[in-house]
């Protein structure tokens, strides 16, 4: 009997084992390595993100993934939101965006004073970040660059959107 055919008879928990396991055969970490969080292109592109990324100071961080939500929190406030019809739909957008990243940097706040436990070692994310997200002085410089990058993404997306007619001039 091949082994394909030899999974196909076994029970569902015992072909998950095949493919499923605790990470570093350890059951008691409470963390399971599957094909999808051990894969190398998901370890690459987790461990690239802002967030784990070696080397950056903490407003570095709260900067890139401020501009990143600013700029992307824009488009659904805008055109899909209340006043999607209207001529001031993108202003409206704009204000909503930035109104969310104030919620937000609020919300991160409150989070850097509760004393957040350090960063555990993940599949994923096997060496986090010793010097990203350590202390409270840390958190509020994430919180306040956050709060910088996101006004300023949503800026930028705002700025785009009313342009986007002379935009397509330039490269049309």
């Amino acid at each position: 009997m091949t082994k394909a055919n030899l999974s196909k008879n076994l029970p569902s928990d015992a072909r998950n084992r095949e493919v499923v396991a605790a990470a570093g055969r350890d059951p008691q970490q409470g963390n399971l390595e599957t094909p999808i969080n051990s894969s190398p292109l998901v370890k690459w592109f987790i461990n690239n993100l802002p967030a784990y990324r070696q080397g950056l100071n903490p407003s570095r961080r709260g900067l890139e993934v401020g501009m990143a939500h600013g700029y992307l929190l824009f488009g659904p406030f805008a055109k899909l939101g209340p006043l999607r019809d209207d001529i001031h739909a993108n202003l409206a957008g704009l204000l909503g965006s930035v109104g969310l990243v104030v919620i937000l940097t609020a919300c991160l706040s409150l989070y850097a004073n509760s004393n957040p436990a350090k960063a555990l070692a993940s599949v994923t994310v096997p060496n986090p970040p010793v010097d990203a997200f350590n202390s409270k002085e840390n958190w509020n410089n994430f919180a306040s660059s956050f709060l910088i990058g996101g006004i300023g993404g949503a800026v930028v997306a705002y700025f785009l959107t009313n342009n986007l007619g002379l935009i397509q001039g330039l490269f049309g």
